[in-house]
């Protein structure tokens, strides 16, 4: 099983392949986006130029992590975030208001130091991250999906609230996923970077190649913009899942559900799916879902999938107990 995304909805599909796992036995493999540069993951860009951007890798091995209480010790201080010297109440800042003082710690999670730590000293983020998931036992690989950090553009009508019938450039991952305007058109800059040659290969060895949940431009169509990631996912022989949101969120304000399938079509039109995966109560009218779907070739699947709270959060357990007769489909 290889799993695309980044952030929240990746550990969210990662965490349901866990729970199936032991009924069908899978070799879960993570190929996770590089465009973070909000946060932590941010500074760590500008500040040590980091090669890639450790806070989506960390969340999914802390996703794949083993369950035994010594890796889960681990885990905990990998999430552990520092607070601000003196004021832990208050969220991160680079420079404290009140005092004007720079405190280098606040806002940092100690995984993303460990992982530049180690992407530093062996300068192969591949080898890093193996050495971060033995540290963890996670079970499974988690892989960038390229060798570098890269940049997210969006042109966004309305993205100037002052010109909100105009389109603007809007650059970066954060600026693109908190833009009250509507997204046109997304892309990645360098518009050809060099993809990881292991997620490649893993790709080219898969049984299913696994899409969303996760924020749909910032998240899981990035790696559809990588062109080699493209082109291995189109030649694959492998079957085709897409987990659908159970909401949207800001960069995909207006979007229907059916317009998160044709984006995929518009990115990657030669894109087959062989599943889509929805909640039942969360798609709304299932028609055009069903012909949207229809559309990549796939068959709409409708689940419970959302946390009992009612909450738009994907429920690992509930997702694990969808995902095993869609992927057990042939063993």
């Amino acid at each position: 099983m290889v799993a695309f995304g980044g952030g929240h909805g990746l550990a969210a599909s990662l965490r349901g392949l866990r729970h199936c796992e032991p009924a069908l036995d899978l070799d879960i493999t993570a190929v996770v986006t590089v465009g973070d540069n909000g946060g932590s993951s941010g500074r760590l860009r500008a500040e040590r130029d980091a090669q890639l951007p450790p806070g989506d890798l960390r969340m999914a091995l802390a996703a794949l992590a083993d369950e035994e209480p010594g890796h889960q010790s681990t885990v905990k201080l990998m999430q552990h975030r520092f607070a601000p010297i003196n004021n832990p109440d208050r969220r991160q800042s680079d420079v404290d208001r009140r005092t004007g003082s720079y405190d280098p710690l606040a806002g940092h999670a100690v995984g993303n130091l460990l992982l530049l730590g180690l992407m530093e000293l062996t300068g192969d983020p591949v080898e890093a991250l193996q050495h971060a998931g033995w540290m963890v036992g996670a079970k499974g690989k988690v892989l960038p999906m390229a060798c570098h950090a890269v940049g997210i553009e969006a042109d966004v009508r309305g993205g100037d609230p002052a010109l909100p019938d105009d389109v603007v450039t809007v650059s970066g991952q954060h600026a693109v996923a908190v833009t009250n305007g509507h997204v046109e058109n997304v892309r990645i800059v360098p518009a050809s970077p060099p993809a990881c040659p292991d997620a490649l290969d893993a790709i080219r060895d898969a049984d299913w190649l696994i899409f969303g949940p996760g924020s749909w431009y910032t998240s899981v169509l990035p790696h559809l913009l990588v062109p080699e990631l493209a082109d291995a996912i189109v030649a694959s022989p492998a079957r085709r899942l897409v987990t659908l949101n159970l909401a949207a969120d800001n960069e995909t304000a207006g979007l229907s559900v059916a317009d998160h399938l044709a984006a995929l079509h518009w990115y990657l039109p030669a894109l087959r799916v062989d599943t889509v995966l929805a909640d039942a109560k969360w798609v709304g009218e299932p028609d055009p879902v069903h012909r949207a779907a229809e559309a990549l070739g796939a068959r709409l699947v409708l689940a419970p999938l959302a946390v009992a709270d009612g909450s738009p959060k994907h429920d690992p357990e509930s997702l694990g107990t969808a995902l095993v007769p869609v992927l057990g489909v042939d063993r």
